[in-house]
């Protein structure tokens, strides 16, 4: 609703042991990434193919407006080919085996594929094929991106838009390239026309020498023993957000609303615009 409060959910560990479900009855709650694994937002953003197809294949936009990056749909009638190519069918499928993550095809009329050339694939394996074995175990037991190709077909109803489809720059289409908590506000200013932007678990530094997120160590996401992210693309692209749009009211909402650590001080790139505060959780129960 034009005018009303939005709601940027984050996977900052600030977050811990508040109830998203209390946010519902004041405004739109967008979601990044894993976050309906365990709380299922209004709108959900994610920006890395792993993730992305994971939350696809859990039939996630068939339920809520799901916004990827790249998601481009293709007619099924072309994926043997765009698969396969010119591969011999037999090298095709022991490397399909290894690689192919997808959801089941059934009548699906498009699909999105993204990932490794089976070519390159295949190529790896004649090349060091123990190496690669080895390769492949290690990266399905983590469950990252690499090495991998990833397939979704497409079910109805289907709600899943590809962030270019919004997304301009000089009245063109374009994905900005921002991380999933900006490309998330990006979304919900673009849809709703708040006038206020609450971000909610975007800590955007450390407390510790740890990585911060919730889902760390789980599928598609960093271990927990990694140092963390550096928060500086985060503070660039949520500035550009803010200063693309003056009249939108941008609340940052800490767990404590002091400087006692990098994730409860303010952000010293933010000083220079207006229209960027800050609040604590309190905030939250005493929404209008």
């Amino acid at each position: 609703m034009a005018g009303g409060k939005i709601f940027c959910i984050g996977n900052g560990e600030s977050r811990v042991g508040f109830d998203l479900e209390k946010l519902r009855p004041h405004g739109t709650i967008y979601g990044c990434n894993a976050i309906y694994r365990d709380f299922m937002p209004d709108v959900l953003t994610a920006v890395d193919h792993g993730i992305m197809h994971e939350i696809y294949h859990a039939g996630v936009a068939q339920k809520i407006p799901c916004y990827f990056r790249d998601w481009t749909k293709v007619p099924a009638m072309t994926y043997e080919q765009m698969l396969i190519g010119g591969v011999d069918k037999i090298e095709a499928k022991e490397a399909l085996d290894k690689v192919l993550i997808t959801n089941k095809r059934e009548d699906s009329k498009e699909y999105v594929m993204h990932g490794s050339s089976l070519q390159g694939v295949i190529s790896m394996i004649k090349r060091e094929p123990e190496k690669f074995t080895k390769d492949i175990i290690h990266l399905q037991k983590k469950e990252i991106n690499h090495a991998t190709i990833k397939v979704s077909w497409i079910k109805e109803p289907d709600k899943s838009v590809s962030l270019t489809d919004i997304m301009t720059e000089k009245g063109l289409p374009r994905d900005h390239g921002w991380a999933c908590g900006a490309s998330a506000g990006y979304v919900g200013i673009h849809r709703e026309k708040p006038s206020e932007v609450y971000l909610i678990g975007h800590d955007i530094n450390s407390h510790n020498d740890k990585i911060n997120n919730i889902y760390k160590s789980t599928r598609h996401y960093t271990a927990k023993e990694n140092g963390p992210t550096p928060g500086i693309n985060w503070i660039n692209q949520w500035y550009t957000l803010a200063d693309w749009n003056p009249d939108v009211k941008f609340i940052k909402i800490n767990r404590f609303n002091d400087s006692r650590d990098q994730v409860n001080g303010p952000i010293e790139q933010w000083n220079k615009l207006k229209n960027i505060v800050y609040a604590d959780y309190s905030t939250l129960d005493n929404l209008a």
